[in-house]
């Protein structure tokens, strides 16, 4: 699978001026739920959120991977988003995060 086939320009966000991991989550959320018709942004946001309670999707070096399996969503859909400042995200690292790579697949 080639990274441009399940990302787009309209699910880019640049220099976002989120302040929170739980904004940065909606935000991205907001971004993956433009490649899925028909899926509600709120069970979006809830599939992040819940994947992020097993255990923290930052990676480290200021990169975060939320991710989920969601009910509705057919092929693969991913987001990225870039934030103005860093925002204390849990990573393993314990150092912030200013770039987001969202994905979605189907459940």
């Amino acid at each position: 699978m080639n990274l441009a086939e399940i990302i787009s320009m309209e699910r880019v966000g640049l220099d976002s001026a989120v302040t929170s991991k739980k904004r940065a989550l909606e935000e991205i959320a907001a971004l993956l739920g433009k490649g899925t018709s028909g899926v509600p942004g709120e069970d979006i946001v809830k599939g992040l959120a819940a994947r992020e309670k097993l255990g923290s999707t930052g990676l480290g070096h200021g990169v975060a991977i939320p991710h989920g399996r969601i009910a509705g969503v057919r092929d693969s859909v991913g987001a990225f988003l870039r934030l103005r400042h860093p925002v204390d995200y849990d990573s393993h690292d314990a150092e912030p995060v200013d770039l987001l790579f969202g994905l979605l697949v189907p459940e």
